[in-house]
């Protein structure tokens, strides 16, 4: 397992709560013994594989927003490259992404780093197909609606008000499900100490290991994780932590 990250991604770059400071500095002090790699920011022409000029144009307004904003996404093509090639992978990154639309944006994310992730093996052709799990608190409107008429791209948010559901819920779905790779949009904020007020820190091992599971029976071990939500520095890196353990 490498965890993709960049030392800059403590900066504090907006007034939002992914920006919070001490937010990435939680999580970095409980994965010790990962193999940190330091990613190089995207290209406007990844960027471009899911946004118009315009939102980009929109986003470069603040300086210190879109210079992050384009190391997130290097962070999350960094960790997709690295999933191809067999080796788990999570990038820990901010700002966060899965309510980046092609020509909006909202809930402190700006470009959406999984997606464009994905579309970058899919324009390489190193894949033909992907499955995305989306466990954050909140449906993932901007992945969702860049490849609604995507057919090779499965969207998957799961939906319960009972944690063991939930899982059970996930587990269901994943059994039933066949692509080329798997992505998560790992947001914690669904936690009993998070806004969610849902799932356990060890809910969230078990989901690593459902993820893990599926990369091994039906995608050659390809499986990659992105940050999304997840706001109680208390608790945040212990869940991180559950989740890489588990896809490990």
């Amino acid at each position: 397992m490498k965890v993709i990250y960049h030392k800059r991604s403590t900066q504090v770059y907006d007034n939002d709560q992914a920006a919070a400071p001490g937010r990435m500095e939680a999580i970095v002090r409980e994965i010790i013994g990962f193999e940190i790699i330091e990613p190089a920011a995207a290209s406007l022409d990844d960027i471009r594989l899911c946004h118009s000029d315009m939102h980009i144009a929109g986003v470069s307004r603040n300086n210190d927003v879109f210079e992050m904003a384009l190391l997130a996404v290097g962070g999350a093509i960094e960790a997709a490259e690295r999933a191809f090639d067999g080796e788990p992978s999570f990038a820990l990154i901010r700002p966060p992404g899965h309510h980046a639309s092609a020509d909006s944006c909202w809930g402190f994310c700006f470009f959406n780093n999984i997606a464009i992730a994905i579309s970058r093996l899919l324009r390489e052709n190193k894949i033909s197909s992907a499955l995305v799990l989306d466990f954050d608190l909140h449906y993932g409107d901007g992945t969702s609606n860049i490849f609604a008429n995507n057919k090779n791209v499965i969207y998957f948010h799961p939906e319960d008000s009972h944690r063991e559901e939930f899982i059970a819920h996930v587990s269901r779905f994943l059994s039933q499900t066949k692509a080329d790779i798997i992505a998560v949009s790992a947001g914690f904020d669904r936690h009993v100490e998070d806004w969610g007020g849902l799932l356990t820190t060890e809910d969230y091992n078990l989901i690593g290991k459902e993820v893990r599971r599926y990369s091994l029976a039906n995608c050659s071990g390809r499986c990659f994780g992105v940050l999304e939500g997840g706001y109680n520095h208390n608790v945040l890196g212990k869940n991180v932590r559950a989740f890489l353990d588990g896809m490990t």
